[in-house]
């Protein structure tokens, strides 16, 4: 008894000085991680983490429903689909074809409305809030320096940094994309409470506007500008630009840092549904209308869907870009195989949702889901 007595002790006493060392060494966001994600029994971000974190509500307007196609769901998945859907943990799979919903499955106990984590998809919402910022007079143009917002980017290298940078992913910064390291940056601004600290600490290291680089801390701090340029928080601003004015079915939540800091993970981390996330691929397929309104200015979706660097065809504003099977789809894309995938000239809208992307965890590269997915999807349509 006295051996576990002492034993207690010194585990208490470790525990105690770890707990010391993260806070003296500014990783006590770790603490977070440990609680939210490694004892849960995962490795990194999963589909129903916003659980636990704090989250800010979007609204709903008025709902509009979806129509179902007039072939609506006669066709089975594929084998090939079926597979790829257990092995990878879909939970969602949607075919929409000619705006209407041709199939839809929902797998692993979710279903039409449940919610799940979109990780970078947020990412072309983001960009498509700058664009709608730029459509307000908010921010002057693509061209306009961060630094008129975020004066800490005044000096050197950051002074050319512009928002278009941001967008498109070549800031320059020294922000390092690494899901799976519990000590890099990427993972710090998914823990640390105060989101805004630690993307004011980056530094551009390279020339600004000149290469593609993946970098989630470019859309962190493209949203930072936006609520700087806007006056509204990002929440907010997505619920009046596009939740409502879409017609999305469900209320929906992004998460924030902390409740008293209150800035959201712009780059990640809208919950919803494959259904409602649908609808901006629509929104960009028909150039920026809904239902005859302009919501979006035509130009800048025409630019957001085209490759800014000759040398990185497959992104452009906020938005992945693949050419397959002689057609050219673009996407929404994020951390665990989340898609919304379209392709304008056939009209068709793709999504799918799940645990897993398979095994090659890569980061920005297209996975070999996509073309299963893609694929799939087609061979079901021409049957």
């Amino acid at each position: 008894m006295k051996f576990l007595k002492k034993l207690f002790k010194w585990i208490v006493i470790l525990i105690g000085l770890l707990i010391v060392v993260l806070y003296a060494t500014d990783t006590d966001y770790l603490i977070k991680a440990v609680r939210t994600i490694y004892l849960t029994g995962h490795s990194t971000a999963y589909l129903e983490d916003y659980k636990k974190f704090d989250n800010e509500p979007i609204a709903i307007g008025t709902p509009q429903p979806w129509p179902e196609h007039k072939d609506y769901n006669t066709v089975e998945e594929t084998e090939t689909l079926k597979k790829i859907n257990k092995a990878n943990g879909t939970i969602a799979y949607v075919i929409i074809k000619n705006d209407s919903i041709w199939f839809e499955n929902y797998y692993d106990g979710f279903g039409e409305n449940s919610k799940s984590n979109s990780f970078s998809m947020a990412k072309s919402y983001v960009s498509g809030l700058m664009g709608k910022a730029i459509q307000q007079g908010y921010i002057k143009s693509l061209d306009q320096p961060v630094s008129d917002f975020l004066p800490t980017f005044s000096e050197g290298l950051a002074a050319k940094m512009t928002v278009g940078d941001l967008s498109s992913m070549c800031s320059g910064t020294n922000w390092d994309e690494a899901y799976y390291s519990p000590l890099s940056i990427t993972t710090r601004a998914y823990f640390d409470d105060d989101l805004e600290k630690v993307m004011l600490g980056l530094k551009v290291v390279d020339e600004p506007g000149k290469v593609y680089k993946y970098a989630s801390g470019d859309t962190q701090l493209l949203a930072m500008v936006i609520e700087k340029a806007t006056g509204k928080k990002m929440y907010k601003y997505l619920e009046e630009s596009f939740w409502k004015p879409l017609g999305c079915e469900n209320s929906t939540l992004w998460q924030v840092d902390s409740k008293e800091n209150d800035l959201v993970k712009a780059y990640c981390c809208i919950a919803s549904n494959a259904k409602d996330f649908a609808r901006y691929g629509k929104l960009f397929k028909d150039h920026g209308k809904w239902n005859g309104k302009q919501i979006l200015d035509s130009a800048f979706v025409a630019k957001s869907i085209k490759p800014r660097f000759k040398e990185s065809p497959e992104y452009g504003y906020g938005w992945w870009l693949k050419h397959q099977n002689g057609k050219d789809f673009f996407m929404m894309r994020g951390h665990l195989g989340q898609y919304v995938i379209v392709e304008p000239e056939d009209n068709v809208i793709i999504v799918r949702l799940g645990h897993s992307k398979g095994s090659n965890v890569e980061v920005a590269s297209f996975t070999e889901d996509i073309t299963t997915y893609i694929n799939e999807a087609y061979k079901m349509l021409e049957k």
